[in-house]
Order: C-alpha cells, then sequence, then structure tokens
C-alpha cells in the first residue's frame, strides 16, 4: 500500500467515455483522492446508430470535475496543478465556432458507415493512418455524412473529438492532443498532422480541424470562470490520448513484453512500440508516451456481448446488471461446453480480420445446451478471439509476452477473468483503480508537472501504476481452449460469403421493428 503524500502536486483527470464521464483527483503516487461521475445518455436514432448529445460531453465534465473537487479541503485545492483528459476515441461532432454543436455526435460504436469502409477503405489507407478499414474510425463516418447529411459538415467551423471539444469549453481553444485526434484516422500517423487526402475523403476542411500538440504539452489554461467554479487556480490543460491508449499507461505497460488488456465495453489490448508498424492484425496509435506507438487489439463486442445477453435473455429486474445465478449456470459447464463456440461479431468485427459486414454466431447447439452454456460461450468466443490475436502480435513483434495486466468492467466476473487467463495462457495482473484511463491521463498530466525529475509519461506511470491481485492460468483448460480456439478461427472464412450476402439481405428486408433502435 502506499502512502498518500501530505504536499506535493495533484492533479485532476477526466475520462469522457461511452456512458458518463468520470473525473478524479490524484497525487504523485497514484493514489486517488478524489472521483466524480455524471452518466451521458446514450442514443440509437436507428438500428446500428450510436450518439451522443455533444453538449453532454462538457456539462458531464464540469459536473464531474465539481463534485471530485468538493471532496477536497482548501489546502488540497491549492495544490491542484494540472488537468488531464482521455476520452471515448473516434467519436466526433461538427460545431459552430462558439462550440454550438450541429448535429448529434457519431461514437466510436455507431456501425453506420460499413459501406464507406468498403469502398473508401485501401491498403493505402491503412499504411497511412494506422487502422485498418473498419466500421470504427470517424474517417467512414465523416464520409457517410458527406453524402447523406452533406450540410452538417459544410455548415460546420470545427469537426472535432470529443477530447478537442471539451478542451475548448476548458480554455476557450480549438486545439486537440495528436494522440487523440489521430483516432479519427485524418492524420499521417508518422507524421501525427492530418493529410489532406483523407481530409478530401472525409468531406472537411484542414481550417476545420483542431490545431494538434503531442501528448503532455498544454493544450491551454483554464478560463478564469471556470476556475473560480472550482475553486481552483488557472491551471494548465495537458493534452492525454484516446482512452485505450491511456488505459495502457494506468496500467504502466510501457515495455514491449507487457501487454494491457481492457475488458470493458470493447476488449482491448496492446503494447507498446518505439517505432511505427503497421500490419492487418492490429491497428496503430500515438501513445501516451510521445514520439511513440500503442499496437493495438481491439474487439467492439466485448462487455456489451455479455451486456446484451443479460438484457434479452436475464432477468428483467436486473436490467442486463451482472447476475450471479447466471455466472454460477455459466461455471457449472466445462470449458466448450462439449462443443459450442461463439462468433462474438454482433458489432462487426475487428482484430485480426476488420470485416465491416461480419456477424455473429453460435454454433453447435445441442439439446443439451442451456442458458448457462450460451452465456460461458458468449465470454468464452471473445476470449478466444483476443488470445489468438496476443499470440499472433507475440509472433509480429519478436517479442514474448511475460504478463498481462488488466482492468475494465470485465475483469470483475470472476469467471470471465478465469476464462481469459486460461485462454491467453498467462497470468493476469489486476490494476487496482478502476478507472484506469482516467489515471493515465492523470499520470500524464503529474508528469509534466516535472515531480519526478523530468517530464517523462514512461517514469510517471511506473510511479504511479498500483496493482492488485494475480489469476494464473489453468494450463489443462489451455490447452482445451487452444483447440476450441482452432475451430473458432476456421469458422470465420467458413461463414465469410454467407456474412456478406446476410448484408445484402438486411439493406434490401431491414428490420422495420428496430429501425428506432433497440427492442
Amino acid at each position: 500500500m502506499q502512502s498518500t503524500p501530505t504536499d506535493g502536486p495533484l492533479v485532476v483527470a477526466i475520462d469522457s467515455s461511452t456512458t458518463a464521464t468520470k473525473a478524479i483527483v490524484v497525487d504523485a503516487a497514484g493514489n486517488v483522492l478524489a472521483l466524480g461521475k455524471r452518466d451521458i445518455a446514450l442514443l440509437s436514432p436507428e438500428q446500428g446508430f450510436g450518439e451522443h448529445d455533444p453538449r453532454q460531453w462538457w456539462t458531464s465534465t464540469r459536473d464531474a470535475i465539481a463534485e471530485a473537487l468538493a471532496g477536497l479541503t482548501p489546502a488540497e485545492k491549492e495544490r491542484v496543478a494540472a488537468l488531464g483528459i482521455t476520452h471515448q476515441r473516434e467519436s466526433f461532432a461538427p460545431f459552430t465556432a462558439d462550440g454550438t454543436p450541429l448535429r448529434n455526435g457519431i461514437l466510436w460504436l455507431d456501425i453506420r458507415a460499413a459501406d464507406q469502409a468498403q469502398r473508401y477503405g485501401t491498403p493505402e489507407i491503412h499504411a497511412l493512418s494506422g487502422r485498418p478499414a473498419d466500421v470504427t474510425p470517424g474517417l467512414y463516418k465523416m464520409a457517410w455524412l458527406k453524402e447523406h447529411e452533406p450540410e452538417s459538415l459544410r455548415a460546420a467551423d470545427k469537426v472535432t473529438t470529443v477530447s478537442a471539444y471539451i478542451a475548448f469549453c476548458l480554455t476557450g481553444s480549438w486545439v486537440d492532443s495528436a494522440a487523440c485526434a489521430d483516432s479519427l484516422s485524418l492524420s499521417n500517423i508518422r507524421t501525427l498532422d492530418y493529410d489532406e487526402g483523407l481530409l478530401e475523403i472525409a468531406g472537411v476542411r484542414r481550417d476545420q480541424m483542431a490545431e494538434l500538440v503531442k501528448p503532455g504539452q498544454v493544450l491551454g489554461t483554464l478560463k478564469r470562470a471556470v476556475a473560480d467554479e472550482w475553486g481552483v487556480a488557472e491551471i494548465p490543460v495537458i493534452a492525454g490520448c484516446g482512452d485505450g491508449q491511456a488505459a495502457g499507461v494506468g496500467a504502466a505497460a510501457v515495455s514491449p513484453d507487457v501487454a494491457y488488456l481492457n475488458m470493458g465495453t470493447a476488449v482491448v489490448a496492446g503494447v507498446p512500440s518505439a517505432e511505427y508498424r503497421y500490419e492487418k492484425l492490429f491497428r496503430t496509435e500515438a501513445a501516451g508516451v510521445p514520439d511513440t506507438y500503442i499496437l493495438e487489439l481491439v474487439q467492439n463486442s466485448g462487455a456489451y456481448l455479455a451486456g446484451w445477453y443479460r438484457r434479452a435473455f436475464g432477468r428483467p429486474e436486473l436490467a442486463g446488471a451482472p447476475d450471479p445465478e447466471l455466472e454460477e449456470l455459466a461455471a457449472a459447464r466445462t470449458p466448450g461446453s462439449g462443443g459450442l463456440v461463439t462468433m462474438p461479431y454482433w458489432g462487426a468485427v475487428q482484430s485480426p480480420h476488420w470485416d465491416p459486414v461480419a456477424r455473429g454466431a453460435i454454433v453447435g447447439w445441442r439439446g443439451t445446451h442451456g442458458k448457462g452454456s450460451m452465456y460461458r460461450s458468449l465470454l468464452e468466443g471473445v476470449s478466444l478471439e483476443m488470445a489468438r490475436s496476443l499470440r499472433e502480435l507475440e509472433a509480429s513483434t519478436g517479442v514474448p509476452l511475460k504478463e498481462v495486466r488488466g482492468m475494465g468492467g470485465g475483469l470483475r466476473s470472476p469467471l470471465w477473468r478465469q476464462i481469459m487467463t486460461d485462454a491467453i495462457g498467462l497470468p493476469i495482473t489486476g490494476c487496482k483503480e478502476e478507472e484506469i484511463s482516467a489515471l493515465g491521463a492523470a499520470i500524464i498530466a503529474m508528469a509534466s508537472t516535472g515531480v519526478f525529475g523530468d517530464n517523462d509519461v514512461a517514469t510517471a506511470a511506473e510511479r504511479m501504476a498500483q496493482f492488485t491481485d494475480v489469476t494464473e492460468p489453468d494450463m489443462g483448460n489451455h490447452a482445451i481452449y487452444d483447440e476450441l480456439s482452432a475451430i473458432q478461427g476456421r469458422l470465420y472464412s467458413n461463414l465469410k460469403e454467407t456474412d456478406a450476402q446476410l448484408h445484402e439481405f438486411a439493406r434490401r428486408h431491414p428490420d422495420a421493428e428496430l429501425t428506432g433502435g433497440e427492442e
């Protein structure tokens, strides 16, 4: 247990995510002194659409920070030295110059742009932006707007990420971190500057983009009115990175033999790289450690998939919350439930196939299977995909992994945590801080204060990260999962043509009952 320093700087950091904005106050030992949280309403005007009212990005930030700071003494407020930002990646909205949104923000989980991803996505764009063609990046959704709602882009003074809008509300300047803006796939990731060809595909102009700085640099100074409202000084607002990269910083996964694994709404894993590299397996991102990269594996159907099952087929009174009885039923089944395997592509497939029209499937049903078998198979499906991708990532980098550092809501399920550990075959070390992405932003902000003797983010991460227990793999189950994983890996190619046919079928015959959102 690390002690709580009674002097030295404190920092505030926020993570504006899909469901809420969380704010934490952190000291130089990585202890969280106070927490605030405000929910954000998820909107789904049509099937496959995911949107936010962008005004909630700011109001939730303002109120979450106010709640966190209200837990400090006057003396502690005087120690607050900087504010850091991380955010949900790929999401964006168009604004007027004064910050008025022109439409709802389009989120990373929105899958409306499958056709644009297929039409515009090329190996050249992957090499340039670091991201394979997929429904997730803002590039293809902006192209969708260009084709379906062109006025929303033409009328915009700015088209920016969540972090850039929040930074504008905090400082009055349209400035963003290059390690946040890269998620839009509008940048040459080698230079961390916008690319004219990508901007043209998206239907936006360079003058509509936020100015960019490196992570760890100053975005601007907190506006006096906001500082006075919170009772803090006019502190610098520090550029962070996207929530996935920030989680890696919070876990001190800053060497290539340590991976971070975020078992959140999406399941994301990654390792740092000192040099730029790309291939279809992973997407390459600007890291929270300046001038380095993250090689990231991603599956959009993560904890979202488990929650979908509980909402659709679980006990209605739980409203999708974890169900101990269901966990017990699933835990009683053997690995693979006697021959049941899930393709967890409820939100298309990202690593390693990056196929925007892939669909979910559960193969191997028998009359002996029930709801416990199905639930276990969903958890196993996500875990097998991630384990296989991690092995391929090791082969690509040539660096064997020695440890995986885990975080996210899925880690709180002992069953899923053990399944994931068994599938990977490596220990998973739990991160102490639940708001791990916010902690990553706090670490970047703390590094900027120079409290550790320099501004090195990796040094700050190693000083501030804290951990809990370690889950060891059952190597007997690991062998079973290796066998099941090989079957799952073949199923993608077996179903590829069928998925494409179903995509065309759904275009011709949309489900009228679902056009307004989820049932």
